[in-house]
């Protein structure tokens, strides 16, 4: 996984088990760190097979809470209890305003995050928390 700096990754409250939770700084190298970590625990569960579509809705999901949110930026990984087919993904921020999907034009530069993490996952959505909110997403983990 290579080196992690002390100020890329401002807390690690879980790996162990079927959760894993950190929490980043809303720097531009919050995206490369989460990427890695989270690369790095699903290598830890056995879970390569969904490495690379996780940390590619990963990091549209933090690019998303750089450029509209300050503060914090969490990361959650959950295999949920009886469903050892799913993996459950979780990005929090600060902001309290759902997401909004936008229909970009061909010649747009961004624009299409929540358009691929719709279309890439099982299901997903947003829920408000105690300050902002999370946006989640579930990817089918084959056996």
């Amino acid at each position: 996984m290579g080196v992690l700096l002390a100020w890329e990754v401002i807390g690690v409250f879980d790996t162990e088990g079927n959760c894993a939770e950190w929490t980043f700084p809303a720097e531009p190298g919050a995206v490369r760190t989460a990427r890695a970590v989270v690369r790095g625990q699903l290598r830890t569960w056995g879970l390569d097979c969904v490495g690379d579509v996780t940390a590619l809705l990963v990091s549209e999901l933090v690019t998303n809470s750089l450029r509209h949110a300050t503060g914090p930026i969490g990361v959650r990984l959950v295999r949920p209890a009886g469903m050892p087919d799913t993996l459950l993904v979780e990005v929090s921020d600060p902001l309290p305003d759902p997401p909004c999907e936008r229909a970009a034009h061909p010649d747009d530069e961004s624009g299409r995050g929540l358009q691929l993490v719709a279309r890439s996952s099982l299901r997903w959505g947003t829920r408000p928390g105690d300050t902002g909110k999370t946006v989640w997403f579930e990817l089918a983990v084959p056996s």
